[in-house]
């Protein structure tokens, strides 16, 4: 199991810019891909970006392409989703995600932190 802990949210105007971190308490993330998740009131979870660890592969939701930015710090075990011409509708619950390699879905998941873009 993968302890997950966001933090880098919060009120911005939109237009402005972001930068989430999630960080992982796991020896090593090798066999990992980790992911960024959102949810809007009201509406369901959404894939936001993805980075495979061993090769920093990476994927994106057409919503964010452009705009947002996953990478990763080894040494830190972390992982950051910059977040730059932030729009009202980038507003929600932002949640960190890692799943084995081995496996389709996510299974850890991080408490969350709270992304609102004021118009």
């Amino acid at each position: 199991q993968v302890q997950l802990v966001e933090s880098g949210g919060g009120l911005v105007q939109a237009g402005g810019s972001l930068r989430l971190s999630c960080a992982a308490s796991i020896r090593t993330l090798t066999w990992f891909t980790m992911g960024w998740f959102r949810q809007a009131p009201g509406k369901e979870r959404e894939f936001v970006a993805s980075i495979r660890w061993s090769d920093s592969i990476t994927a994106y939701a057409d919503s964010v392409k452009g705009r947002f930015t996953i990478s990763r710090d080894s040494a830190k075990n972390t992982v950051y989703l910059q977040m730059n011409s932030l729009k009202p509708e980038d507003t929600g619950a932002y949640y960190c995600a890692a799943r084995s390699n081995f496996k389709d879905s996510y299974d850890n998941w991080g408490q969350g932190t709270q992304v609102t873009v004021s118009s």
